[in-house]
């Protein structure tokens, strides 16, 4: 049974018409309705409800939405390949929280598989396909720069999740060897990774942590220009 909520419906309804009609900011809206701490993110869901559901929509809801499983992956697939934030991928979807959106990613990024609840159940797990040694290479190179997300690049590349885990892991212990085909060989007999090879992931970490620390300064930058439009809204 879905939780209720503690703040009146009609004053949801109220707030979030105002905002549309650019009576008032995100801000205000946030202070007018009580909320505290992360108080416009929680807003900002109020008006995605609004313009998927309706009014009804933020009426207090007595059972917990289900989704199937499709648009799931669709969710999913879009965030990973950096197609919207979190928040756009839930308007774009009908997705009322943002709870559930992080769930499906955490499961798919953790096992590769998204579990779908209710009725027909089930759950998704791509299948493992065939790649040479210079795929499976760049598969491995990309998602080390990419904080070893096993997920994104598992949808990128159409492979599956334990097939990238283990091809980074190989790469790690053995380096380019440890990506060549192995079938008939015994364990422990191919060579560990080169300097050359190591050095060349620790240049690519440095420059992953670079692109992340832009981007902290990017986003932070745009939250200062966004709280600022608000105050003077």
């Amino acid at each position: 049974m879905s939780r209720k909520s503690k703040i009146d419906p009609v004053l949801k309804v109220q707030l979030v018409e105002q905002y549309l009609r650019g009576e008032i900011g995100i801000s205000e809206a946030g202070r007018l309705a009580g909320l505290s701490g992360n108080g416009t993110d929680s807003f900002r869901k109020w008006v995605i409800i609004y313009q998927n559901e309706g009014p009804g929509g933020l009426l207090n809801q007595t059972h917990n939405k289900h989704y199937p499983l499709e648009l799931k992956l669709s969710a999913v697939n879009d965030y990973l390949q950096g197609e919207g934030s979190l928040l756009e991928i839930m308007k774009r979807y009908g997705i009322r929280s943002k709870k559930a959106l992080q769930d499906w990613i955490k499961q798919y990024n953790t096992h590769g598989e998204i579990r779908c609840r209710g009725s027909g159940g089930g759950s998704y797990m791509r299948k493992a396909r065939n790649t040479a040694p210079e795929e499976r290479h760049e598969i491995v190179r990309d998602c080390l720069a990419n904080d070893k997300n096993y997920g994104a690049a598992a949808l990128k590349y159409n492979c599956s999740y334990q097939q990238v885990r283990n091809w980074v892991l190989r790469y790690e212990k053995m380096g380019s060897a440890g990506l060549e085909d192995r079938r008939g060989r015994r364990a422990g007999t191919q060579p560990a990774r080169t300097p050359e090879e190591e050095m060349r992931d620790k240049i690519a970490e440095l420059e992953r942590r670079n692109r992340d620390l832009q981007m902290e300064n990017d986003l932070l930058k745009k939250v200062r220009e966004l709280e600022m439009k608000d105050r003077y809204l």
